[in-house]
């Protein structure tokens, strides 16, 4: 009989074989060639990942996902890194094609405290309607405006003291572009004595140790909000192997905060010889900038004044300077977080240890410093240590930049002595209350500081003097509310802040963000819960966002009781 054969196959070892093309969406060659044309040529590197994304999106007004699949494979990177970058920062309009986007411009409105109070919501309400389909209106959290409430930005162009004629008028006559502010230009400011003191310190008259003393001796903290000993934290990073970096820190997110872009726009030569000297003193090879993104006029300003300054250096062997841009993310004002975005990465905080300074940018010791306080070093060199420690009341010394906004007539920066209570910063700085408003309460720290009542108004506001009242000074945003207003009202809105700004790698932060805005929108608190909850987020979460988010609710509790057992008043903002 007859029996069919059946032969036998040859063994395929399939992890051996070649795929003929990769995994998942394949980029057309008409997208990749435009990709290309819009970052332009050269070699691209992977740390200018989010500078890619910019280009791509201020080119198309998004981005679509073939341009993404296409970009991922001129930098080598799995789609799935690019995606996931590209969709954790929220200025990036992620979409599927080109054709996908209805509208022509955006247009976005603060609904920050101030802004509330200074009439947001009503812009929020009405601009959609008056503006039309084709732009889009996006309620956003505090862009670093708050003096100039309600501030709006059409396109790329800042506006503050808004209102919907003006927004009307902007958007229609495609007036969308960022305006550069009239700052000091070099020449002006080495007409009155710039980079005379980094020339010293380069040239040999004054000693790194001279230097490292007297910024020690003066006191002078962190001023973004952490407020480590600057002197201190410059031996440290001195001390490790080279070699050294450095990252300033603009991104300046905090709710109530603008002190930063408001140095920046009057004399950008100042900060930029600060932060020169300190690169000197730590032997730092490169300096990042992280801007943040909503300064877009600010941006503009220090490209063309950085250009100028590598053109002609102000110090032999400069350091290496890049200018990076944020992308709308309230946690890369961590310092770590920022490190990891100026990485190309998702602005995700590290767990520490190692610190920054020991194991920072690209793996290596890094000096990280908010702006102000590099804008402070060449007038402290200057001036001296005693002259700055001779500031000061009620026992504090040194000076402070409160960045004042709310319900006084005055608001704006304030440059006034460390220690100042806030009845007298009012008084002497502000011009005093708005008329028909009585002082009820104050945010003594942006958003995560706390809420502090009337009643403690003349406490001292400065470092470690609010910490018993359950509060802290953070980078010195003070938010004035009133009789108008409700302490209830701006604990949502906080919370709201922190819910819209979690970066959500650990759970106490991104679900109990969540948790503490659904309970608080009830009409009746549940106070032993959030209590607790915030017990769990104090102890629990990585970095400080979580750990800080529940000082609103905690200060409604102990400083408010009156309004948990009524109905809130005012206009929730």
């Amino acid at each position: 009989m007859n029996r069919a054969i059946i032969p036998i196959a040859t063994a395929v070892d399939f992890a051996q074989q070649q795929r003929g093309k990769p995994k998942g969406r394949q980029a057309a060659a008409l997208d990749m060639s435009e990709v290309l044309a819009i970052l332009g040529p050269g070699a691209h590197r992977r740390d200018l990942l989010i500078e890619y994304l910019h280009q791509l999106q201020d080119h198309l007004g998004c981005l679509p996902k073939t341009h993404l699949s296409a970009l991922a494979e001129c930098l080598k990177l799995s789609q799935t890194e690019v995606f996931e970058v590209a969709t954790f920062y929220h200025h990036f309009d992620v979409v599927e094609s080109k054709n996908a986007v209805n509208h022509t411009l955006t247009v976005r409105v603060c609904n920050g405290p101030s802004c509330c109070m200074a009439g947001a919501e009503e812009l929020i309400e009405k601009l959609p309607t008056l503006l039309g389909s084709t732009v889009r209106v996006q309620a956003v959290p505090c862009i670093g405006r708050c003096e100039q409430a309600p501030a709006v930005a059409v396109g790329q162009h800042e506006m503050g003291w808004a209102n919907h004629h003006q927004i009307m008028e902007a958007a229609f006559g495609q007036h969308t572009k960022a305006l550069p502010p009239h700052c000091a230009s070099e020449p002006q400011y080495k007409a009155t004595g710039g980079y005379q003191l980094l020339h010293a310190c380069v040239s040999g008259q004054r000693t790194v140790e001279s230097v490292i003393d007297t910024l020690s001796s003066s006191g002078l903290r962190g001023l973004g909000g952490a407020g480590f000993p600057a002197g201190k934290k410059w031996a440290i990073v001195r001390e490790q192997t080279a070699p050294r970096l450095m990252a300033v820190n603009i991104d300046e997110g905090e709710p109530g905060t603008f002190k930063d872009r408001t140095y920046l726009e009057r004399n950008p030569h100042q900060f930029l010889e600060g932060m020169l000297i300190a690169a000197w003193a730590v032997n730092a090879s490169a300096i990042y900038i992280y801007l943040r993104d909503e300064y877009h006029a600010c941006r503009s300003m220090l490209q063309n004044e950085l250009a100028l300054l590598k053109a002609k250096p102000p110090m032999p062997n400069m350091p290496v300077i890049e200018l990076r841009r944020g992308a709308g993310a309230y946690i890369c004002g961590e310092e770590s977080a920022m490190l990891e975005s100026i990485e190309g990465k998702r602005g995700l905080p590290r767990l520490r240890p190692p610190y920054v300074a020991q194991v920072g940018l690209f793996n290596k010791p890094t000096l990280v410093h908010n702006f102000e306080t590099l804008y402070w070093v060449p007038v402290i060199l200057e001036k001296g240590a005693q002259w700055f420690t001779s500031q000061g009341r009620h026992g504090r010394s040194g000076f402070r930049s409160f960045s004042v906004s709310g319900r006084v007539n005055k608001p704006g920066v304030h440059l006034a002595p460390a220690g100042i209570t806030l009845n007298e910063l009012i008084s002497e700085y502000c011009g005093g209350m708005q008329t028909g408003h009585t002082l009820y309460g104050y945010l003594p720290g942006g958003a995560s500081g706390g809420i502090l009542p009337a009643v403690l108004a003349d406490v001292p506001l400065d470092f470690d003097t609010l910490q018993p009242h359950g509060c802290f000074i953070g980078s010195a945003a003070i938010v004035v509310f009133s009789q108008a207003d409700s302490a209830v009202n701006m604990a949502r809105n906080l919370m709201r802040f922190f819910v819209h700004e979690s970066c959500g790698q650990c759970t106490p932060c991104r679900t109990g963000t969540a948790k503490a805005l659904a309970l608080i929108n009830q009409p009746q608190w549940n106070v032993p819960l959030l209590q607790e909850l915030s017990a769990v987020m104090r102890d629990a979460s990585i970095c400080g966002l979580g750990q800080a988010a529940p000082n609103p609710i905690d200060c409604v509790i102990r400083y408010f009781p009156q309004e948990l057992e009524s109905r809130p008043k005012g206009k929730q903002p």
